[in-house]
């Protein structure tokens, strides 16, 4: 089963440490100090918006029917065998015309503009387990990296003990 990163949005409380460990995980040192001092700026590929009273973190989905692929006029824009999407360490590279940041759904990809790159979640973050830096830093539990289909399970199991407690 193929695992993303999914959200309960109730425990987000908005802390971006998310948002850090994606930066620090994609730095060069890849540690926090040694990230701060680097010359090029480490991008982060996660983000966390405000959505009415509550905190969101977005980042790619790598979708199924990925709008960036089809949008990609560089080519640069792939799908990796593990089903993530990408533009990094492909055959063609990115020209920066940024069609992929204005078709994305999320709205994740961002574009760097001196490099004339387009920036998106690409999963060179995993630790030695296989869990993402966004993942592994967030202090209440509001990322979840699982499959689709478990996370559904835990989900419902969670709802049905709540249900039957308070009966």
């Amino acid at each position: 089963m193929v695992k993303e990163v999914l959200i309960r949005y109730e425990r987000c409380v908005g802390c971006l440490s998310c948002e850090l460990a994606c930066a620090v995980a994609h730095s060069e040192s890849k540690t926090l100090f040694g990230a701060i001092g680097e010359a090029k700026r480490p991008l982060k590929r996660i983000f966390v918006h405000q959505a009415g009273a509550k905190k969101v973190p977005l980042n790619c989905r790598h979708c199924g029917e990925a709008p960036c692929l089809d949008a990609c006029i560089a080519g640069s824009m792939y799908r990796t065998e593990d089903g993530i999407v990408t533009n990094e360490g492909g055959e063609r590279p990115c020209v920066g015309c940024w069609m992929c940041v204005m078709v994305c759904p999320y709205g994740v990809i961002r574009s760097q503009l001196e490099e004339k790159l387009a920036v998106k979640c690409d999963r060179n973050c995993l630790d030695d387990a296989g869990v993402p830096a966004c993942v592994r830093a967030c202090p209440t539990g509001a990322l979840v990296y699982d499959s689709i289909e478990k996370y559904s399970e835990d989900r419902r199991k969670e709802f049905l003990a709540k249900a039957i407690g308070g009966l």
